[in-house]
């Protein structure tokens, strides 16, 4: 009899790749700086399997397509793209006109801002559309009572709490929906993966399998994404690229009013801008928002003006807050919220060098009103009339409003869209309206009930604000 003889069992191999977290970019081996975006120390291990199998949401026929071939772009036929018309007005305006059959739709913002609330909003509201809901963070208990907090009733809605990718993809073959939405990215794995959910290589392939998903089927899909402390959307980089949309919901958990905007849209414009308010049964429209951005006084106060901005191709009205006051300590503080702070210490500069007005040892500080984040220079003459009359303890006119870009020089500039600008300052009962003297040419013939107030350089405007 022979001796028995311990075999040790044969293992599969495993293989580690090591993924950077900004970019996608992969290495053999950790580098502490990535070669292909510049990041420092954002390479992972992560366990890799991949296995050669067809999608769980791909039929025989779909899989035995055969490749697409070269054509001539004089070939190319252009049919008339054919949108989903979505209730939401703000939504479908940030969208460019509703949504693209096939497309993928990445929306991103802080916890507790909202994201869930709009989209199942969104899908209570789509009453002749089957929407499939998935969540991997919810029960079917929570989000029933949501939908009944926020009172919309959609007869063809359907729940799924899943995380996982291949049965998602079952029972979509099963429901056939109009819709996907998938809350969110990060919660969902696939099986191809052996890596935890919300990882670099998890959310690439979980993305790039709804995304063949949403083109073949021509099916749209939302993916809800978290963000990071940096305020950036989880996972790579690549993700953003790889989806149409890119939805960035913002605002203050503090405050009610929130703020959609596109950062990447495919189908339509970066520079639309909505506006929400949240309240116990959901989030409300703002169809007016130069209304809720304006607080309504009862009497002058110093340090506020009013400034005409542009969100894209949509005029809002805001109030510029600003207090100055005699420096505590040594070294002066400059705060600002919802405005460049390295713009702020520009016009401070212009104030000090061009005008003569001495801020160098007082406190400065910046707000704009309501929460939101402006990046138009035409509010440049309104910060420093707010900066102005809290440091001389002078009211502006709250009939006034400004429009206009300072220079360096102290010179006042001219800004876009001027026309959209006075009409809405004219909407909103304002008298006047100060902008630059090159942006005079050609309002002569538009007849208004606002006065166009042409200026030229900061000494002017102060003035003819405070005499």
């Amino acid at each position: 009899m022979q001796p028995f003889k311990f075999q040790t069992p044969t293992l599969a191999k495993t293989r580690t790749v090591f993924f950077c977290q900004n970019c996608g970019a992969q290495s053999p081996k950790w580098i502490g700086k990535c070669a292909s975006c510049g990041e420092w120390n954002t390479y992972v291990e992560e366990i890799v399997q991949p296995k050669t199998e067809v999608a769980a949401w791909k039929t025989p026929s779909s899989a035995k397509q055969k490749a697409p071939r070269a054509q001539l772009l004089n070939d190319i036929s252009i049919a008339d793209e054919h949108r989903i018309r979505i209730p939401d007005n703000e939504l479908q305006r940030v969208l460019g006109g509703g949504l693209v059959p096939g497309s993928i739709i990445l929306f991103g913002g802080e916890p507790g801002i909202g994201k869930s609330t709009l989209l199942l909003q969104l899908a209570l509201q789509l009453n002749n559309l089957k929407v499939l809901y998935v969540s991997g963070e919810e029960s079917e208990q929570q989000i029933k009572l949501r939908a009944n907090r926020i009172g919309s009733k959609n007869k063809e809605l359907l729940i799924l709490t899943e995380t996982s990718l291949e049965n998602i993809f079952k029972q979509t073959a099963e429901t056939n929906p109009n819709l996907l939405i998938i809350d969110s990215i990060q919660t969902v794995f696939t099986s191809k993966i052996e890596s935890s959910p919300g990882s670099v290589s998890q959310i690439r392939e979980c993305a790039s399998e709804l995304l063949r998903f949403a083109k073949e089927s021509s099916t749209p899909v939302f993916l809800i994404g978290h963000i990071t402390k940096e305020g950036t959307i989880a996972g790579p980089k690549v993700l953003e690229h790889m989806v149409d949309t890119v939805l960035q919901f913002e605002g203050d958990r503090n405050h009610v009013y929130r703020i959609l905007r596109a950062t990447k849209n495919r189908f339509g414009s970066t520079a639309e801008l909505g506006i929400y308010e949240m309240s116990g049964d959901g989030l409300r429209e703002v169809s007016n928002p130069s209304e809720v951005l304006i607080s309504q006084r009862d009497e002058k106060l110093s340090g506020t003006s009013i400034a005409v901005t542009m969100e894209g191709i949509r005029p809002l009205l805001i109030e510029v807050q600003a207090l100055v006051s005699s420096a505590v300590y040594g070294t002066p503080q400059r705060s600002s919220t919802g405005f460049d702070l390295r713009r702020l210490s520009m016009l401070l500069a212009v104030l000090e060098k061009r005008c003569g007005f001495h801020l160098g040892t007082k406190d400065v500080f910046l707000n704009i009103a309501g929460g939101i984040r402006v990046e138009d220079p035409a509010i440049d003459l309104a910060v420093i009339c707010s900066v102005l009359s809290s440091n001389e303890d002078l009211p502006v006119d709250p009939k006034i409003c400004l429009a206009a870009e300072v220079g360096l020089n102290g010179e006042i500039r001219p800004v876009t869209r001027v026309e959209q600008r006075i009409s809405e300052a004219e909407k909103m009962g304002f008298s006047q309206i100060l902008v630059s003297k090159y942006n005079v040419k050609g309002l002569e013939k538009l007849k208004k009930n606002i006065e166009i107030v042409p200026v030229a350089r900061v000494e002017d405007v102060f003035a003819l604000l405070f005499g």
